[in-house]
């Protein structure tokens, strides 16, 4: 990670455009110039700039199936959570897992025929297709958008089942306050400047509503000169760790028993004067013949078992509008 800082930094003195992704452990950073991405393997899309040398999209009925991890599994590390949290090392945790699931579609036909504000494919090894930004530099201002809360748009009062969930209310004031407190490292002024509004996305399965927070800080007129390091105190991303960080990141690691690898880690690019990044979710990677999709949620002191394993299940879509 201490040599991503370094390229990082020499990049933005030199106002140099770049393509970045760091995994989860920050063991694997990928840094390298845009144009270079052109050739390496790396498509992006984002809803202000791709990458893409040729649209290839298809016409071929989606199939996509999944096979639900053992209820059994998952109540094992939700429960060692919930003793973190009533011992007082977390209040908040993001506990996620993956599920297989089968589809008629390569990742790379999966990277062209979905929507999302943040699209990626890396070298035939996952697709993720973010809703979700990371951070937006742009005028010496940085901005996040933490994203805690999610429902079937169809449910009856979906809307207003989701607004005035007391369980999910607390996660997102947890995570505006951990995303403040992280801006704060790096930037002064900070403000939320729209509280909990909602979001709708198409998916495979339908519509679903989530709910986000915008959060904004004043930047240093040469904050490009420390892109990297500015990066780096921010990590990981606290809407898919916890609060407070350092401690609940030791109990996901206890609980998950795998490493994440690039899911839930960052990507993005800066083009020499601004920055545009993603969280890695809605995320899907291969492993051998196998694809697996990850997915997760906020464990708070209030989270019922069920819940948080239905909603594990819930985010296993895919936005594609019809099959």
């Amino acid at each position: 990670m201490q040599n991503f800082i370094q390229i990082a930094n020499q990049f933005g003195k030199q106002k140099s455009p770049f393509f970045f992704l760091i995994d989860f452990e920050q063991q694997k950073p990928l840094i390298m110039p845009l144009e270079q991405t052109y050739t390496s393997g790396v498509i992006f899309s984002f809803f202000c700039k791709n990458n893409i040398n040729e649209e290839k999209r298809i016409t071929k009925p989606f199939e996509f199936s999944f096979t639900p991890m053992e209820y059994a599994n998952y109540q094992q590390g939700f429960e060692l959570v919930k003793q973190h949290i009533q011992a007082g090392n977390s209040y908040l945790l993001n506990l996620t897992y993956p599920t297989a699931i089968q589809t008629n579609f390569s990742l790379e036909e999966l990277f062209f025929n979905t929507q999302a504000k943040y699209k990626l494919w890396l070298n035939d090894q996952f697709v993720c297709f973010s809703p979700e930004t990371f951070v937006r530099i742009k005028d010496n201002q940085i901005f996040s958008y933490p994203m805690k809360g999610t429902i079937n748009a169809d449910e009856p009062n979906a809307k207003q089942l989701l607004l005035e969930n007391e369980k999910e209310i607390a996660e997102h004031n947890t995570i505006v306050d951990l995303i403040r407190n992280d801006l704060s490292i790096v930037a002064h002024n900070i403000e939320v400047t729209k509280y909990r509004y909602l979001e709708k996305l198409t998916t495979h399965k339908g519509a679903i509503y989530q709910t986000s927070s915008e959060i904004c800080g004043q930047l240093a007129e040469n904050w490009q000169d420390e892109i990297g390091s500015l990066l780096a105190k921010l990590l990981p991303a606290g809407s898919i760790s916890g609060a407070p960080k350092v401690k609940t990141v030791e109990i996901i690691q206890q609980a998950e028993k795998q490493e994440r690898g690039y899911y839930t880690g960052v990507f993005g690019y800066f083009d020499g004067e601004s920055l545009e990044s993603a969280v890695a979710i809605r995320y899907i990677e291969k492993q051998g013949e196998q694809f697996l999709f990850r997915s997760g949620g906020g464990v708070t002191s209030q989270s019922k078992l069920d819940d948080e394993y239905n909603e594990i299940l819930e985010k296993v879509y895919v936005p594609i509008s019809s099959i």
